[in-house]
């Protein structure tokens, strides 16, 4: 299982699952960050992947043989930052200022789509790219920065108080955010072994949010050098309702999100629907494992997990 980026919160329910052997025994999980072809990685290792809903998406146009069988987190994760006090409160304000942004990301696209949803002028806003955009928003060069939800200062910061989020999902934008798939043959060859990984994954973000006392001390001990246990529990704070939903399972995604993606990387004019969504995903391994495995989705599902080790 490859991961694209480095250990942290956002795959800590991969982690977990590693941590406490709760994947098939011939299961190894790997970070792969800085992977410019991530997703043609995971199909030429014949692996399971892990990664933006977008750049599996356009790796599927590419005609890279893969597809997705469930998500991490079940939104996007990429949201508006600025100041609370006197920064922008809506997208409406957005207009005549200046946005932090990475081109090409999750989230200049979906920013994108929501401003010509709310039929606001997006020529009147100024995109600056950045390499740290907090850093932008603090010093001022920016009125506004676009990134992941988790990322953002930690509550020991003095100005993680006056932090404003400015979320696409409150103004109807929806979007998977990351997404497991794997090469469309092991998918294919391996059903029983794919469907033991998918239950060990909803099992492990099961643990991650059970106790954060057990499993943020887990998460740091991947890489204790690079993790602070404030910064993992600030993006396990920040993420859990895109993981686990108040209505809906771990893992489940549905149509109408990759339908709104599809057509935001269309409108942004990043790549063709080569391959349609019906066949670059996949809903069956995801009845079968809660099909099979009732009690997974259930209020009791969380009881008889195993502890962290």
């Amino acid at each position: 299982m490859l991961l694209d980026g480095l250990f942290g919160g956002r795959f800590a329910g991969e982690m977990i699952a590693d941590k406490d052997g709760l994947f098939p025994s011939n299961v190894v999980l790997r970070a792969k960050p800085d992977d410019p072809d991530f997703v043609a990685t995971v199909a030429r290792e014949h692996a399971i992947g892990v990664t933006t809903g977008q750049k599996f998406l356009l790796g599927a146009w590419r005609g890279i043989p893969v597809t997705a069988f469930a998500a991490s987190r079940l939104d996007t994760s990429s949201a508006i930052f600025t100041w609370e006090s006197s920064g922008p409160r809506n997208p409406a304000d957005l207009v005549g200022k200046r946005i932090g942004y990475r081109r090409g990301s999750e989230g200049e696209v979906l920013f994108d789509v929501l401003m010509a949803q709310l039929g606001l002028p997006r020529s009147q806003i100024v995109k600056v790219p950045y390499q740290d955009g907090f850093d932008a928003l603090r010093s001022g060069a920016v009125d506004a920065v676009i990134a992941e939800v988790g990322q953002e200062f930690t509550p020991s910061d003095p100005d993680f108080a006056r932090l404003k989020i400015i979320k696409p999902q409150d103004y109807g934008i929806h979007a998977p955010g990351l997404v497991y798939f794997a090469s469309s043959a092991l998918l294919q060859d391996r059903p029983s072994t794919m469907g033991q990984v998918l239950e060990g994954l909803i099992k492990g973000w099961q643990l991650v949010y059970d106790d954060y006392s057990r499993s943020v001390p887990a998460l740091v001990g991947f890489d204790p050098a690079g993790l602070s246990a404030d910064r993992v529990r600030l993006e396990l704070q920040q993420q859990r309702v895109l993981i686990v939903p108040a209505a809906g399972r771990i893992a489940e995604y549905d149509e109408s999100r990759w339908k709104m993606l599809r057509d935001a990387l269309i409108f942004a004019k990043l790549g063709e629907e080569t391959v349609p969504i019906s066949q670059a995903v996949s809903y069956q391994l995801l009845r079968d494992v809660y099909r099979r495995s009732p009690n997974l989705a259930g209020p009791g599902a969380w009881s008889g997990v195993r502890a962290v080790k």
